[in-house]
């Protein structure tokens, strides 16, 4: 089994991140370049990629591509290993959340949020997986507290989350002879595009957010997180949490997800979904972000 206690220095490693063009995928880009890696960039908006690949300067590169296309991802993860020599990590980061409930949400919203966030992590780490085992490298997959917790509105995203974390349980159990480590990270709510996005265009969500207990409640700077992370791709633990006190949290997830705290949960429910569907029905039929290009129709 691959197990490390040491810690691995990124120091001429080759990391390769998806959803890179803002927010925790940026950050962590910075942060591992900062430590010596190279880095290939990898989304789908190729302005804001090129921008950040020019921040960190010209020994990294950027690649435009959908998590969700099998092919454009064999092409992103071979040209970073013609640019780079090889691959020593992945960090399958890209996703997305819609603003709906499962009533008033499209077929669409619903299966694009699974497809981005659990098939596209998935197919993220096949097409990378080869090159990883080459050098016995570390795969880190970007879960959520999500994966362990319930809020109305979060449907897809959560069983999306939760499908995240089981596979990287799997994935582990699959590559371990081969040297290949694999994390799964579990940040609650970041200070992000999409976050902010979710509760400019929901008020009812953010009230609901803001009254949560403890760590499920706060909210974390994207910097705190992406360090989080980096230190992820030196140590290479099995969990990452953001902030850590989120560990007792999904340690103790029978007492959170349970018959008990469901009623709670449910009662409040009953008046906070209908509040909730109302903000969504003044959308206008917008199911996405502003800033989430990956949800939309076509989107490559």
């Amino acid at each position: 089994m691959a197990f490390r206690t040491s810690r691995t220095s990124l120091t001429g490693k080759s990391v390769l991140i998806t959803g890179a063009a803002r927010g925790i995928g940026a950050a962590l880009a910075r942060k591992a370049a900062a430590r010596g890696a190279r880095v290939a960039l990898v989304g789908l908006e190729p302005d804001q990629l090129a921008r950040v690949a020019d921040e960190l300067g010209p020994e990294h590169l950027w690649v435009e591509a959908d998590v969700t296309d099998p092919e454009a991802l064999k092409a992103a993860v071979q040209r970073t290993v013609d640019t780079f020599g090889g691959l020593d990590v992945v960090v399958a980061n890209a996703g997305i959340a819609p603003l709906t409930t499962v009533m008033t949400s499209s077929a669409h919203a619903l299966a694009r949020t699974i497809e981005v966030n659990l098939t596209g992590t998935m197919l993220t780490a096949h097409a990378a997986l080869p090159e990883i085992a080459e050098r016995k490298g570390h795969v880190l997959l970007i879960s959520s507290a999500g994966a362990f917790t319930v809020l109305p509105g979060m449907s897809a995203y959560c069983a999306s989350k939760a499908g995240v974390e089981r596979f990287g349980d799997v994935l582990r159990l699959e590559v371990a002879h081969r040297g290949v480590t694999v994390a799964s990270a579990h940040p609650t709510w970041i200070d992000t595009d999409m976050v902010r996005d979710t509760e400019a265009a929901l008020p009812t969500f953010k009230a609901v957010r803001s009254q949560l207990p403890g760590p499920l409640g706060a909210f974390t700077s994207v910097e705190t997180c992406a360090e989080a992370l980096v230190e992820n791709l030196e140590t290479r633990g099995r969990r990452v949490f953001v902030p850590r006190s989120v560990g007792t949290v999904a340690a103790l997830r029978q007492l959170v997800t349970g018959a008990i705290a469901e009623k709670l949960v449910m009662r409040a429910a009953a008046t906070q979904v209908p509040q909730l569907e109302r903000d969504i029905a003044a959308l206008d039929g917008r199911e996405f972000g502003t800033n989430s290009v990956g949800g939309r129709k076509g989107a490559a």
